[in-house]
């Protein structure tokens, strides 16, 4: 029987979960997927990401592939909801779909945008999902430093280190921070990011916003390639992985 590859189309809450990728000693979202996607099937299933989220981050779109031997029909059409009845309310899955056997969920991704959340005032209904700062921050200044992220540039200094990647430059399309009812959200689009940037990023955005650095400062941390000229990393709770485009995905 004719093996096919299909991309799966979902979310999930990353609050419980040791980030997506399968860790030793630890539930992931893709252990939880695969066993779902294994029984619904009727056959071992490995998924492939799109990338990699760290414990706690959350996903509104997350596309992983899959290779199938022998399904039919009615399996595909019914797997949405079948998959979704074996998945914890914490991940749900939208849509399964075929594609060319060549197609990779996470080489072939050309775009892909995060947001992170923060607010001022403690929230019950914020927790997990959002970072509560307990601050004030010129929202202006902080604009004015992301504009600096723009452009194709080397982002060493906001990467975790050893992480085997073949090159650290990527291309930021966008990056603005506006406000929402007691909080902010910060909107980042790049055609790819290192483990950790968003983050860190963050990070050092924050720092502008409380003046311990001037916005201009972005440009001699990016160019030293240094991590430890950037800030810290924010906490996980407030990211999100918002899109993910390929050339031949169709938003629903």
């Amino acid at each position: 029987m004719e093996t096919k590859r299909y991309f799966v189309e979902l979310s999930y809450d990353g609050t419980n979960y040791h980030g997506w990728q399968i860790q030793p000693n630890a539930v992931s979202v893709q252990e939880c997927l695969d066993k779902a996607l294994s029984t619904y099937f009727r056959q071992q299933v490995a998924s492939l990401g799109c990338g990699r989220t760290d414990t706690g981050v959350h996903a509104t779109q997350f596309f992983a592939h899959i290779d199938l031997v022998g399904v039919s029909e009615r399996q595909l059409l019914n797997a949405t909801t079948g998959v979704n009845a074996l998945l914890p309310y914490s991940i749900a899955v939208h849509r399964i779909f075929e594609v060319a056997a060549a197609a990779h969920a996470r080489f072939d991704a050309t775009a892909r945008a995060y947001h992170y959340y923060l607010h001022f005032r403690k929230n019950p209904f914020k927790v997990n999902r959002s970072w509560l700062y307990k601050g004030k921050l010129n929202v202006e200044q902080m604009n004015k430093a992301a504009e600096l992220l723009l452009g194709q540039k080397d982002f060493s200094c906001f990467s975790k280190s050893n992480t085997q990647t073949f090159t650290n430059n990527c291309n930021i399309s966008y990056a603005k921070f506006e406000q929402q009812a007691d909080g902010l959200v910060f909107t980042i689009k790049a055609d790819r990011f290192l483990r950790n940037m968003v983050r860190a990023i963050m990070g050092t955005l924050v720092m502008v916003g409380e003046g311990v650095i001037e916005a201009e400062h972005l440009t001699d941390i990016i160019a030293s390639k240094n991590r430890s000229n950037a800030g810290q990393s924010v906490p996980a709770c407030g990211l999100f992985l918002t899109s993910v485009v390929y050339p031949y995905v169709e938003s629903d």
